[in-house]
């Protein structure tokens, strides 16, 4: 089966920095891939990558075949993306931030009438749908955010922390969602919590000092490292690869 993501040799350097040196990894349909790595790894950098949203200094991305840098609209149309922060228009309403995002995307009103219904049942945002974002909680803008990101049903899933500013019983909530589109989707879920990557991850990718130190499943990982939990595992490869980076 050919991988709906396939990024190759991805460097990012900001001056004399290099924020992301020689990263690749790929996914497949019905993955869930977990993108673990300590604060200043360089994964937020990665998945802007991923996501046409910040060029490459060297290296490609092939969503589903099509290069981000050769055909960067038909790449992004097949793309649902959270980023850091999950940064909206303030001074919009969800509804309107969802109307704005179907129409951006090319829906037809009935089509876009039926995936905001199903993006709003789904994130559990029917309650403040006439609100200001801006005076919307941090969970609720999380949640608005990935409504976003599912509205037209994509391919492929880039979630940046998605359930960041969560309660546990929304955290919960989010996870039961991505478990249940996994099946028919390529999904990027970068978290700094393990037990997310265990309640949803198929696959993990564990990157530090800007390099990939990890790939495997769960029971691959400990195997590799010697260790009992996923925990213990992300500590010694991370931490060994930031001593010597």
């Amino acid at each position: 089966m050919a991988n709906l993501v396939e990024a190759s040799h991805l460097v990012k350097t900001f001056g004399s920095f290099t924020a992301v040196d020689d990263v690749s990894l790929s996914v497949n349909k019905g993955e869930v891939l977990g993108f673990l790595g300590p604060n200043g790894a360089g994964k937020t950098t990665t998945m802007r990558m991923i996501t046409g949203f910040l060029e490459p200094s060297a290296g490609d991305v092939l969503i589903d075949g099509v290069s981000v840098h050769d055909d960067p609209i038909a790449a992004k149309s097949r793309i649902g993306y959270l980023p850091e922060g999950a940064p909206l228009y303030a001074d919009m309403t969800p509804r309107q931030l969802l109307q704005f995002a179907g129409e951006a995307r090319g829906m037809g009103s009935d089509q876009l009438k039926a995936r905001m219904e199903h993006a709003i049942e789904a994130l559990q945002i029917g309650g403040v749908l006439d609100q200001s974002i801006d005076t919307l909680s941090k969970g609720f803008k999380r949640r608005v955010g990935l409504a976003q990101a599912i509205l037209h049903d994509p391919d492929i899933l880039v979630l940046d922390e998605p359930t960041d500013g969560l309660d546990p019983l929304q955290k919960h909530e989010v996870r039961k969602l991505i478990n249940s589109m996994a099946k028919d989707k390529a999904i990027i879920i970068s978290t700094h919590i393990l037990e997310e990557v265990d309640a949803v991850c198929s696959r993990s990718v564990i990157i530090a000092g800007g390099k990939v130190v990890a790939d495997g499943t769960t029971e691959e990982l400990l195997k590799k490292s010697g260790k009992k939990t996923l925990d213990d595992c992300f500590r010694k490869v991370a931490g060994k690869q930031k001593e010597v980076s």
